[in-house]
């Protein structure tokens, strides 16, 4: 009788609730993650796949060639934003469009998140990991997560390569570790809840250092976009003329124009590089920085159009190396506002360690953002990574010691006031 009261049934369906709950955490640990790594890669393979065949369709009607053509470009356009390099013609062409790159990334984040909320229920609970339980459900789940995209990528990899193309698998092996690991583990271990257990193991100065470097980046990234977009639009009348010489169709264009978008992010590494001083070559013995711009013949790229004038820099321009502090100092004192600290040395060293940790990051994208392009001079186009690393972390870390210094005497003139 008393399981008819109104109390019992709200009771009853508490539990229930909660049971609901329990079950949408505990989902089939090594086949959820198996299933969630296939899907993080066949995601944007299908999308490349369908792009492919839509700009089969588009450059000539289907006059010319079959569907499996276009499919075939799709996949190999989806492996080489894996760095697997390819040969068209006899040349090699190793640059990795980066805008598929970050593509595949973000694939592998947002998916790895649902399956780490998916199996959030196995292994113990937070009392238990913090007693020192040992909990396996994260590496076990990644294990499987890694398997599942590398063996999309193996079959994309063995069935789209012929011997006139010849994509390097052990690279897109290399490329999709390095995803997984990068995005797709720490997204599991997010949604998982247990990155938020494992941070409290970190010194909160650390944590507060590492958000700020990735605060750092993110600006730094984010301004560098915007110059390369905004010197692409000052001479915009020379991107359409290099359209208009390629003859291209209307078809033909759209396609061109989503290739050249790809490239984009690489366009805003190279951005970066011109901020930060080493500039950047566009062919071998060629040279564009902020104090010397040396270019001979260039290709008919409508993205090359945003290349400053050959010859001497107006004075203005060596003042752009200004810029990189300025963004770091700016972030660094963002990032301090979230996490007060009224320590001298907490707030320079946060400052200090969140600006290295940031050029460091940007050496690596600087590295993987050039390579080869096509014969000739165009073998070798992008910045010097190691002197983009020098001096992003030299930049960056005065910087982020200026902001961290600067928001520490502001929430300290704040601590004062508020006990007054």
């Amino acid at each position: 009788m008393t399981s008819l009261l109104p109390g019992s049934l709200s009771s009853g369906s508490a539990a229930s609730g909660r049971s609901g709950a329990d079950l949408r955490h505990r989902s089939p640990l090594v086949p959820v993650a198996l299933l969630g790594g296939m899907a993080a890669a066949a995601a944007t393979l299908v999308v490349c796949l369908a792009l492919g065949v839509v700009g089969w369709f588009l450059a000539d009607a289907g006059a010319h060639g079959t569907p499996s053509d276009g499919l075939r470009v799709g996949a190999l356009g989806w492996l080489l934003a894996h760095g697997s390099g390819v040969t068209v013609n006899g040349v090699a062409i190793t640059l990795v469009p980066l805008g598929v790159s970050a593509l595949c990334a973000w694939s592998a984040w947002r998916i790895g998140h649902r399956v780490g909320d998916a199996i959030s229920g196995h292994g113990p609970d937070s009392d238990r990991i913090a007693d020192g339980e040992r909990d396996w459900t994260v590496p076990i789940a990644a294990s499987m997560f890694t398997a599942g995209y590398l063996l999309v990528a193996i079959i994309t990899g063995a069935v789209a390569s012929t011997p006139d193309t010849a994509p390097s698998l052990a690279r897109v092996v290399g490329w999709s570790l390095v995803l997984s690991a990068t995005f797709g583990w720490a997204a599991i271990a997010t949604g998982a809840g247990r990155l938020a257990i494992w941070a409290t193991l970190v010194q909160p100065w650390l944590r507060a250092a590492f958000v700020g470097g990735l605060r750092i980046l993110g600006g730094f990234l984010l301004v560098s976009t915007a110059v390369s977009l905004v010197s692409l639009v000052v001479d915009f009348g020379t991107a359409v003329n290099v359209m208009s010489r390629l003859h291209t169709g209307a078809g033909d264009a759209t396609v061109y124009t989503v290739l050249t978008a790809t490239l984009v992010p690489n366009a805003a590494l190279f951005a970066g590089s011109y901020l930060l001083g080493p500039g950047f070559l566009v062919g071998t013995g060629t040279m564009v920085s902020p104090t010397l711009v040396s270019l001979g013949p260039v290709p008919m790229f409508p993205l090359l159009a945003a290349l400053p004038d050959n010859g001497a820099t107006p004075a203005w321009a060596t003042y752009l190396i200004a810029v990189p502090p300025l963004i770091a100092a700016i972030a660094a004192a963002r990032a301090q506002r979230r996490t007060p600290t009224l320590r001298w040395e907490e707030g320079a060293l946060r400052g200090c360690v969140g600006g290295v940790t940031a050029g460091l990051l940007l050496g690596v994208l600087a590295a993987i953002s050039g390579g080869a392009a096509g014969p000739g001079r165009m073998r070798e186009i992008g910045p010097d990574a190691t002197d983009v690393m020098v001096h992003a972390v030299t930049a960056f870390g005065l910087g982020g010691v200026v902001g961290g210094l600067a928001m520490t005497w502001w929430q300290r003139r704040a601590a004062r006031h508020a006990e007054a």
